[in-house]
């Protein structure tokens, strides 16, 4: 007889489907199921389905396996690129006679200070080398942090930063620059095309535990005061008797 009527595995699927989780924003949902596969970082696909063998000559099959990636908590409270821990083995003096010993590589880290037009704001990030590539082929940090997808981006931190400057954007907040509307405007219109409706910038990059508790803030109604309720039923009862007098 099995213990669950549903399989484990089914379990998150399940609690999408009800509940609070079911009545999130579509756009938060869709955005939530997105399985788009990160850029490679740390391997190369082949980008073969078959190949010929140099030895035998015959036709293989050619399979791409993503080499894992662990991300650190460390990692979403900086921008590191995709990049991550690996972790394998090493031959004790490089010999592979030898007991293999586990090692774990890591990226290296350096601080570096970004300045983000649209928050009129200079941070202070810790970045990989990838990282600083990455941000000059984009032109810019604001740029980086805009077109980077989630599932590249693999940072807490740089998803709230996305979500803080779409909602600058699309609120076009005054703030920006009061004694210059000139120098906001052009901003506001170097941005332009990333531009969201606000109550979809609202959501975006928030964990599915964020969402909930920001769904049930909007749903949640002041209690009201029994008084109210007492003296509204008191009135209908003195609506409905002059009613029946008449």
């Amino acid at each position: 007889m099995p213990l669950h009527r549903f399989p484990p595995r089914l379990w998150p699927e399940l609690r999408m489907r009800e509940g609070i989780c079911a009545r999130l924003p579509q756009h938060y949902l869709r955005q939530l199921r997105d399985d788009t596969p990160p850029t490679p970082v740390h391997w190369r696909p082949h980008g073969l389905r078959s190949r010929r063998n140099p030895r035998t000559g015959q036709w293989e099959r050619v399979q791409d396996v993503p080499v894992p990636v662990y991300l650190p908590p460390a990692a979403h409270e900086g921008l590191w690129g995709g990049e991550g821990w690996i972790r394998g083995f090493r031959y004790a003096g490089n010999d592979k006679l030898s007991t293999r010993l586990p090692k774990t590589w890591k990226p290296q880290l350096f601080e570096r200070q970004f300045y983000s037009e649209i928050l009129d704001a200079t941070l202070t990030i810790t970045v990989t080398m990838r990282t600083l590539d990455l941000i000059d082929e984009a032109y810019g940090f604001d740029f980086y942090i805009l077109k980077t997808p989630k599932a590249d981006m693999c940072s807490k931190l740089g998803m709230d930063l996305k979500r803080t400057m779409l909602l600058r954007l699309a609120r076009r907040d005054p703030k920006l620059h009061p004694d210059d509307p000139a120098r906001r405007e052009a901003i506001y219109n170097k941005y332009k095309e990333f531009v969201i409706p606000e109550e979809e910038a609202e959501w975006v990059g928030l964990s599915l535990e964020e969402a909930i508790e920001k769904q049930r803030l909007l749903e949640k109604k002041d209690p009201v005061p029994l008084f109210k309720v007492y003296a509204e039923e008191l009135v209908n009862q003195l609506k409905e008797q002059e009613a029946e007098k008449e």
